[in-house]
C-alpha cells in the first residue's frame, strides 16, 4: 500500500503543482505585456488563461499533502523532523500561494481590464512572491528526495 500511496503522492504532486509553478513564473512576464500594448487581447487573454492555470491547479494540488500524509502514516514517519519541516514548508508555500500569489494576479488583471494599464512594480512584487512560492517547494523536494534515514541511500 505504501508503494501505491507514495506513487499517487508523487504524480499529484508533478501533476498539481508543477502546472502552478510554472504558470506563476509566466505571468508577471504576461502581465508586463499587457503593460506594453494594452490594446493587444491575446496578451491579456494569456495573463487570464496563467490565471485561471494557478487557481485550478491550487485546488486540485490539496491531494499532494493528502496523499503525502497517507505515505508517512503508513511509513510511521509522521514525527520525524525532516517531515515535520516539509510539512510546514509545504503550509507556508501555501500560504503564500493563496495570500499573496493568486490575490495580486487578480488586482493585476482586474486593472488590466478595467483601466488598461498594470502597474510595472506590482508584476516585479509579484514575480519575488512567485518566486519564494516556487523557492518553497522546491525545498520540499529536495527534503523529500534525501530525507534523513531513506533507504535509497542517498
Amino acid at each position: 500500500m505504501t508503494k501505491f500511496l507514495l506513487a499517487v503522492h508523487v504524480i499529484a504532486a508533478i501533476v498539481a503543482i508543477g502546472p502552478v509553478t510554472v504558470a506563476a513564473s509566466m505571468f508577471p512576464p504576461a502581465a508586463r505585456k499587457v503593460l506594453e500594448a494594452p490594446d493587444d487581447t491575446s496578451a491579456l487573454a494569456t495573463t487570464r488563461l496563467l490565471h485561471r492555470i494557478c487557481q485550478v491547479y491550487a485546488v486540485a494540488g490539496v491531494v499532494v499533502p493528502v496523499f503525502g500524509f497517507a505515505t508517512a502514516s503508513d511509513m510511521g514517519v509522521l514525527g520525524d523532523t525532516w517531515l515535520i519541516v516539509s510539512i510546514a514548508l509545504t503550509a507556508l508555500a501555501a500560504v503564500v500561494l493563496a495570500a499573496l500569489v493568486l490575490p495580486r494576479q487578480s488586482a493585476i488583471l482586474e486593472g488590466a481590464v478595467q483601466g488598461g494599464t498594470v502597474d510595472r512594480a506590482a508584476t516585479a512584487r509579484l514575480a519575488m512572491f512567485t518566486g519564494i512560492f516556487n523557492l518553497l517547494w522546491a525545498t520540499v523536494t529536495v527534503l523529500m528526495i534525501i530525507r534523513p534515514g531513506s533507504t535509497t541511500g542517498a
